[in-house]
């Protein structure tokens, strides 16, 4: 049975009440990835992932999930500013339909917008070098695509 692929909203309630959630922020390159705890509160990143096929990125995303016995996997939908899809989204939604026939995890996005120009602006805040950032800043946006869903299942909840 393949996955099921929703707003983050719809596919709340159809979530067990604890379980780690992945976080994913999709690059041509590579692909950023967090983690939630159980109590879905706190997300922290795990590693990025140079991409290569999709079917050597799907077993390690799925390797990741396992381990940690997520319970979803949330993906950044890159929607432009005036929300319309452009090519990024389309990218993003196909990835998530070939990686729902892998799994049955559920497969939520989140309006991923400005969240790399967010992080981008915090690293150089903290004075991190432009090869640091360039280093962690998929890591860390799917840190903050990750937080921003969690602090919207909590609002959710209450």
């Amino acid at each position: 049975m393949a996955a099921v692929i929703l707003p983050l909203i719809e596919a709340a309630p159809l979530l067990p009440a604890r379980g780690a959630l992945i976080g994913l922020d999709l690059g041509t390159k590579t692909i950023g990835v967090a983690v939630s705890d159980p109590d879905r509160r706190l997300a922290t990143g795990v590693e990025t992932i140079a991409r290569t096929a999709f079917t050597k990125d799907a077993a390690r995303l799925l390797a990741l999930a396992a381990e940690r016995k997520a319970a979803g996997l949330v993906l950044g939908l890159p929607i432009n500013m005036d929300g319309s899809e452009g090519p990024r989204a389309q990218s993003t939604r196909a990835f998530a339909r070939n990686l729902a026939r892998l799994t049955e995890l559920p497969i939520m996005f989140w309006d991923e917008r400005l969240s790399t120009a967010a992080v981008e602006r915090e690293l150089i805040a903290a004075d991190v070098s432009r090869a640091k950032r360039a280093a962690v800043i998929d890591e860390h946006a799917a840190i903050f695509i990750l937080q921003g869903a969690l602090d919207r299942l909590a609002k959710l909840k209450s």
